[in-house]
């Protein structure tokens, strides 16, 4: 097919309850395999997709599906959708940044480079609209200015938002966490020790009476017992 079709699923389920088409010819045109559009025939797939007419909406034309109906070996090809463009995903433009304010990227970078080395230079790059020779210059200090060159935040500079910058560096963090685990890198922070290193607790002392002898129940019992006759006496 020449162009890729919107809703595709939708449009195969169509196909099969409206048309005589084989199952090769609608996934073919649909974008999808044979046996997945069997199983939309048999009812397997797609069960809860309300089919959705490619005439309709501007993606097939009544010749074309009269024509693939009467010849199985035939392809039809796709019309371009009138909703295409509408649906078609906007590229984000590359951020500007005034002229007043564009002398303080460099600074920016510098902030990056001493307090985040984590965040990468496509991150900076995009979030202040720089360019990745210019953030190699400043990290290599081969930058014109390097000399006056001053750290700076670049939310300070008015460069970025602080939501914006949090969400970058805590992205880069996470990354950086997930590659030094796959690395097999842990972190200096309090850890289990091996069973083999855990130290065998001592059995603390028996405690001794004041006459330095251990404490037993039945000394303790007898000398009750006496103490007892004495007072009957």
């Amino acid at each position: 097919m020449a162009e890729p079709i919107l809703m595709p699923k939708a449009t195969a389920v169509w196909l099969v309850d409206n048309s005589s088409l084989t199952f090769e010819q609608i996934a073919d045109f649909c974008g999808l395999h044979p046996l997945e559009v069997r199983g939309i025939a048999d009812g397997e797939v797609a069960r809860d997709i309300r089919g959705a007419d490619p005439i309709t909406n501007g993606q097939l034309n009544r010749a074309e599906l009269d024509k693939a109906a009467a010849d199985p070996s035939y392809r039809m090809v796709a019309q371009k959708s009138r909703h295409a463009e509408l649906l078609k995903p906007q590229k984000k433009a590359p951020r500007y940044t005034p002229v007043s304010r564009r002398q303080d990227r460099p600074d920016a970078i510098a902030w990056f480079v001493r307090n985040h080395p984590e965040v990468t230079d496509a991150q900076i790059s995009k979030l202040l609209g720089t360019t990745k020779s210019t953030i190699e210059a400043v990290r290599d200090r081969t930058h014109w200015n390097s000399a006056n060159l001053k750290p700076v935040d670049p939310v300070t500079l008015g460069l970025v938002g602080q939501i914006e910058l949090d969400a970058v560096v805590r992205k880069a963090a996470e990354k950086k966490a997930k590659d030094d685990l796959k690395k097999g890198i842990v972190s200096d922070g309090p850890s289990l020790r091996p069973a083999g290193e855990v130290e065998e607790v001592q059995p603390a002392p028996e405690e001794e009476d004041d006459r330095g002898a251990k404490v037993d129940l039945k000394n303790v019992f007898a000398n009750t017992d006496v103490g007892s006759d004495d007072d009957e006496d």
